[in-house]
């Protein structure tokens, strides 16, 4: 089931901007429009199962005071609120309700704004943060403002329950620790973690009472390690503003990494990538003098593919054929990746090469009986080549080139076989 946004504007002209909006950057969420109050709750008794989170207009026709807000909030949607304008007053009262944002509606910018936070709520329920505070009353504040942000909640009172929940979840992509707890402080912990964990893998942002801090504990916490430091008592808006600017900055690099080492059409590894990993597993099997099969694959007949279906089919081909390999040895294997346009490289520890043969043999008759639908009515079976090696030689290149030869030996001999 699509998960729903429910988007409420009484405006046609605003309406019009947010539709406009939402059709070109609305990420994973289906979006339902409603005018007024009682079209918002028609729609969320309809939909109540798939709504996800709403945009609200804070003034509507039949909901002058805000109502609307009210009624998203008691049936725990999650809430961006639109609004015309706000004060010290108007905003308190709506962070306070419990809110995820609100949005004063100036411009296009604005709108934009306010579907980059919906798509930042998607995104945030598969993010684990982990809170260090002994305070409990602090600690369910900072527990709750992420709550209401969407994202999964673990708490720890010390320095030392911290480092059991890191040991216990090593998903956990944010940490925001107090500086003065009892058996090891915030500042111990920061020092403790980057002995192991890198900040590329974790954000930390550290916490203490502005009177403590003076200027050097922040300092002591940013050179040690942490990401951020906020100094407490701390607004909504400022601790949502942080936590969303370093969780994109981890997003960014993250996708960076991933386009550096993975191929941009299958999504496997690249051929960087697996001889980078392909060298460490060929020095330790060559180090405990254990098997390492090398296997390349190549494709029979691509570019006829291509000529005859034209490159988005080969496209679909490839694709197709990435899905398989990653399916068929999701239980074994350690190292693979696109290593050519048409070629896929395998490396399998523990087998020899009469072993790895027959295992990637298994394969070969597997997708021999798979249907590739390349539009309607166009279907399409392949076939590939493949030549074994393990024969570590005296490098992970010469290995490959051994069973690159297997491969031309299969390609001559007619094709559709595995070579060892």
């Amino acid at each position: 089931m699509i998960s729903k946004v429910l988007i409420i504007e009484d405006s046609p002209l605003v309406m019009k901007i947010i539709r406009h909006v939402a059709r070109s950057e609305l990420k994973d969420l289906d979006p339902i429009y409603a005018h007024t109050l009682k079209e918002a709750q028609a729609i969320y008794n309809t939909h109540k199962d798939s709504i996800y989170a709403a945009l609200a207009d804070l003034t509507l026709p039949d909901a002058a005071n805000g109502e609307v807000v009210d009624y998203l909030l008691e049936n725990n949607v999650p809430t961006i609120v639109l609004t015309a304008s706000v004060d010290d007053t108007k905003r308190e009262t709506l962070l306070n309700k419990g809110v995820v944002d609100y949005v004063i509606k100036e411009s296009r910018f604005s709108y934009s704004y306010a579907i980059g936070l919906l798509n930042r709520l998607y995104r945030n329920q598969n993010i684990k943060v982990l809170v260090a505070e002994d305070s409990l009353p602090q600690r369910n504040f900072i527990i709750q403002r992420l709550t209401e942000h969407q994202f999964q909640t673990i708490s720890a009172s010390n320095g030392v329950e911290a480092l059991k929940q890191l040991n216990e979840n090593p998903d956990i992509k944010l940490l925001i620790t107090d500086y003065n707890m009892p058996e090891m402080d915030g500042f111990e912990l920061v020092k403790t973690i980057r002995h192991s964990i890198g900040k590329n893998d974790l954000i930390i942002i550290g916490l203490s009472v502005q009177e403590l801090d003076k200027g050097s504990l922040s300092a002591k916490f940013i050179k040690n390690g942490a990401n951020d430091f906020l100094s407490k008592p701390f607004n909504h808006e400022e601790f949502n503003c942080r936590i969303k600017h370093n969780i994109e900055s981890l997003e960014l690099l993250e996708a960076t990494l991933y386009q550096a080492n993975n191929d941009f059409l299958t999504g496997l590894p690249n051929r960087r990538c697996f001889f980078n990993a392909g060298e460490i597993a060929h020095k330790e099997a060559s180090k405990n003098k254990t098997p390492l099969s090398a296997a390349v694959l190549d494709l029979d007949w691509f570019k006829s593919v291509n000529d005859d279906h034209g490159h988005d089919a080969g496209d679909k081909v490839l694709q197709f054929f990435s899905v398989q390999i990653k399916g068929f040895f999701a239980d074994y294997i350690t190292t693979l990746g696109r290593t050519g346009g048409e070629e896929f490289c395998i490396l399998l520890p523990g087998l020899n090469s009469y072993e790895a043969g027959e295992f990637i043999d298994e394969f070969r008759q597997d997708v021999i009986n798979q249907v590739i639908y390349i539009n309607e009515g166009t279907e399409l079976k392949i076939t590939f080549s493949c030549g074994v090696s393990d024969d570590p030689c005296d490098s992970l290149d010469h290995q490959i080139a051994k069973a690159d030869e297997n491969l031309y030996r299969a390609k001559d001999e007619g094709r559709n076989r595995v070579v060892y």
